[in-house]
């Protein structure tokens, strides 16, 4: 191909949000090589000044419509710690099966609607619908349970209800829960045959690799999603929860209105691939069983490779889901009533794992209950330096590549890393002149 030429594409198709590469070459040589975010920033940690403490949870929900329910559980975590609220067991159980039903219903939208169609090689899924009926056919029954698994504990599918500070206004019936513990059964064997499917066309991954660090929850006693200790695969565990800034570093560029994040080194990512590197041993057999058909280990530093870590994930939380129900069931699912906070004024900081990553709310109260001061770190910030280096590896490798080739791979890496632009948009240079 010329030795001279440009990829400029401008709002990646198939992610959340506005987002931009730009490539240009001369002569062979990479004279310029962005991934710019471009979106305008939405200020959500303004709106939460000057809010009570039980309006926290409803405003900061809306920051995403695909992690709903874990901007929420972060919420909650961060003012109930600020109140030293201790939430009951069942409390716990219901909220861990809340962070379930998200990741499966993001991951699957992404491994299916999103990625599949790279793999197969056409420009989106309704290609697809007509040519691979059965498979899309999997994808949404997929898709749909865990959509009803949200309803049922949340009381909706985005933007939860039931929700609140210190438990729940309504948890599901026993025959409810039933009945999802029989759908979830099910499911694990469509998640098998999806699995077979998608190992049928994996060798379109690319087979690219850039050493770098992961950042996560890890917990001794299971895969952390709801709780556990920041961790990373370069310093180790870093358990002071209020001390999350030590660790996530975030800065500005010229070309983002997102901030990007260091840590130990230039970059780190965070999200499914992270989650695996550092807590694999605590999967279920059933998932390590998907990871082995994918010959996933750790420590894998294929960014492509974060797809296959969400399915193995998505199996996982089939598997736990149906551990926690059982959990309910055996001990009484019981109607009761939410920890009443004592208010006053405090600061809490409430860290879980969204589908793309550590998410952390830090939240100052006042003596009335008022946020004075919010601080929302979010997944896809701390990706963006992450990307960016993996951009700037990979084009030397593949300027041999047909144009239209270079474009869809770099394509292929955004999308690899699921981003949530908007989410992720919390900054504004302004300049007086």
């Amino acid at each position: 191909m010329s030795k001279d030429f440009s990829v400029h594409v401008e709002h990646i198709t198939r992610v959340e949000g506005h987002g931009n590469i730009v490539l240009d070459v001369k002569n062979g040589k990479i004279e310029k090589l962005q991934w710019n975010v471009v979106e305008a920033p939405r200020f959500f940690e303004a709106m939460l000044r000057g809010q009570q403490y039980n309006e926290l949870r409803p405003i900061t929900s809306r920051i995403c419509g695909i992690c709903s329910i874990g901007h929420s559980l972060a919420s909650l975590k961060a003012t109930e710690d600020a109140f030293d609220i201790k939430i009951t067991k069942q409390t716990a159980i219901l909220r861990r099966l809340a962070i379930h039903a998200e990741n499966m219903q993001s991951h699957i939208l992404h491994i299916g609607y999103l990625v599949a169609p790279d793999l197969f090689g056409v420009g989106s899924v309704f290609p697809l619908v007509g040519k691979h009926t059965d498979t899309v056919m999997k994808i949404v029954k997929l898709h749909r349970l865990a959509n009803e698994m949200s309803d049922l504990i949340c009381g909706r599918t985005i933007h939860p209800i039931r929700l609140i500070v210190g438990g729940f206004s309504l948890v599901p019936t026993e025959r409810q829960l039933l009945h999802l513990k029989n759908r979830l059964a099910e499911a694990q064997d469509l998640t098998k045959e999806l699995a077979v499917v998608i190992q049928s066309v994996a060798d379109k991954l690319p087979t690219f690799t850039r050493e770098t660090e992961y950042i996560g929850l890890t917990s001794d006693s299971e895969y952390a999603l709801y709780d556990g200790v920041i961790a990373s695969t370069d310093t180790g565990k870093h358990p002071a929860y209020r001390d999350y800034k030590e660790v996530i570093n975030e800065y500005i560029v010229p070309q983002s209105t997102a901030k990007y994040a260091k840590h130990a080194r230039e970059s780190y990512m965070v999200g499914a691939l992270a989650r695996f590197n550092l807590n694999s041993t605590q999967l279920h057999p059933v998932a390590q069983e998907v990871a082995h058909m994918f010959r996933l280990k750790p420590l894998t530093y294929n960014p492509f490779m974060n797809t296959i870590a969400q399915l193995v994930e998505f199996s996982h939380s089939i598997e736990d889901s149906l551990l926690l129900i059982n959990s309910l069931l055996d001990q009484g699912i019981k109607q009761e009533k939410p920890v009443k906070p004592v208010v006053k004024a405090g600061r809490g900081v409430g860290i879980v794992e969204v589908p793309r990553g550590i998410l952390v709310h830090d939240y100052t109260l006042n003596s009335k209950g008022y946020c004075t001061k919010a601080n929302c770190i979010i997944p896809t910030n701390q990706n963006h330096a992450n990307i960016q280096l993996d951009m700037e590896k990979l084009v030397p490798e593949i300027l041999t590549k047909s144009q239209k080739e270079i474009e869809l791979t770099l394509e292929m890496l955004v999308r690899a890393y699921d981003p949530c632009i908007s989410c992720s948009t919390h900054y504004l240079d302004v300049i007086f002149v």
